[in-house]
């Protein structure tokens, strides 16, 4: 294996460690509502990320709503307009190359089919299509049980006939809810759940 390419899995572990930091703070310090939209979680996340000791000793820095741009499209005017955007980028230069790393999140209820739809449709098919770089899945759990929630992406999957491309759970060092999804194109597609059920503010 190349260095690079080491150094590159390294650095996608820094940045599923600083997302699971980030959430964790939010769990201790409650300054959000389970009525928030995704971007209002996203934006906290992200600050939290790049207040942090650790993204400042990994020289990392965090941007949300970030622009993807694509050679391929056609340059015209208002082109920037129809980019794709993704939720997270992570950056960091080393040894003269720029390392980047990709979240989406989703807002996620146990009992909404809707958006464990809107999961797969607008998440995860995102990244199966290529449509974006790789990286990794964020689900804002606001109600109901994470493992429960995720056998419901599962059934959506399974009605899809995607059989082979289900949620399975791992063991993590730094997230309880981790899974991953393997898919022909891409490979493992990580995906990590944050339970936000429990503020009682």
């Amino acid at each position: 294996m190349k260095l690079s390419e080491i150094y590159r899995r390294a650095f996608e572990d820094d940045c599923i460690e600083l997302v699971v930091n980030a959430y964790n703070l939010a769990i201790v310090e409650k300054e959000y509502q389970t009525d928030w939209l995704e971007n209002d979680f996203s934006e906290l996340l992200s600050h939290y990320v790049n207040e942090s000791q650790l993204s400042l000793a990994k020289g990392i820095t965090c941007k949300t709503e970030n622009k993807l741009f694509s050679n391929t499209e056609s340059q015209t005017k208002g082109f920037a307009d129809k980019l794709p955007r993704i939720d997270f980028v992570y950056f960091k230069i080393w040894k003269e190359q720029r390392f980047h790393y990709y979240m989406e999140a989703k807002r996620l209820k146990e009992k909404d089919s809707n958006l464990k739809r809107a999961y797969i449709n607008e998440g995860m098919q995102r990244y199966t299509s290529e449509k974006y770089p790789m990286g990794c899945m964020l689900g804002y759990l606001l109600e109901g049980n994470a493992d429960k929630t995720k056998n419901g992406i599962n059934s959506l999957l399974i009605k899809d006939k995607r059989n082979s491309e289900v949620l399975n759970l791992e063991s993590h060092n730094f997230v309880k809810s981790y899974y991953v999804s393997n898919h022909p194109k891409i490979g493992i597609l990580k995906h990590l759940i944050f339970d936000f059920t429990n503020n009682q503010n």
